[in-house]
């Protein structure tokens, strides 16, 4: 199997104000795609990231999307420096250093920087 593409589909209660806060979050341009209503696509190089209206779903265990980032302390910084909800980072000596990012709707995004 060839993996051509990656998307991660997260559940939303707002379509609109989770576009603006992944674009604030993420200094994200314009969707890309809205191949369907109560679908935005952000193309981030390496993978996509489609929101979905689903508020039934938002905010539920079972999303697990880990974006790897060269500095996951200076991307926490940034986060908190906008006034987003972010964990402390936990270190595993060696591995990996990590810590998440909630969304408005409770989805955890979790950034991870590889040591070593």
């Amino acid at each position: 199997m060839k993996v051509e593409a990656i998307t991660f589909g997260i559940p939303v209660r707002d379509l609109d104000s989770s576009i603006t806060w992944y674009q604030s979050a993420f200094d994200l341009g314009e969707p890309d795609h809205f191949p369907m209503e109560g679908l935005a696509e952000f193309n981030l190089g390496a993978f996509w990231l489609q929101l979905a209206l689903a508020p039934e779903l938002a905010g539920r265990a079972g999303i697990s999307v880990n974006i790897s980032v060269e500095n996951a302390a200076a991307e926490r910084y940034r986060f908190e420096e906008k006034g987003l909800v972010v964990s402390e980072i936990q270190r595993f000596e060696g591995v990996v250093e990590v810590f998440e990012l909630t969304d408005p709707d409770g989805n955890k995004i979790g950034l991870v920087t590889e040591l070593g």
